[in-house]
């Protein structure tokens, strides 16, 4: 895993992992009042909280998955 991303690129992943983490927490608030059902719910929880905790490993590490293998990225 060899830095592939600048500082923009590690704050903007960095972001988008805190927002999605926080998103994450909503969504299991709602499927917990069964506002969302609850299946559909719990998934999207483990996404959101999966994907935003990668995010920020991507931030920490400074590389990124997508440009690892070969997409390039406008940040």
């Amino acid at each position: 895993m060899e830095c592939n991303i600048d500082q923009k690129g590690r704050l903007a992943r960095l972001y988008t992992g805190i927002v999605a983490i926080v998103f994450g927490i909503i969504l299991s608030l709602l499927t917990y009042l069964s506002v969302l059902p609850a299946t559909i719910g719990w998934l999207a929880v483990a996404g959101s909280i999966f994907g935003g905790a990668f995010a920020i490993f991507e931030a920490r590490k400074g590389w990124c998955i997508v440009r690892a293998v070969g997409i390039k990225t406008p940040l």
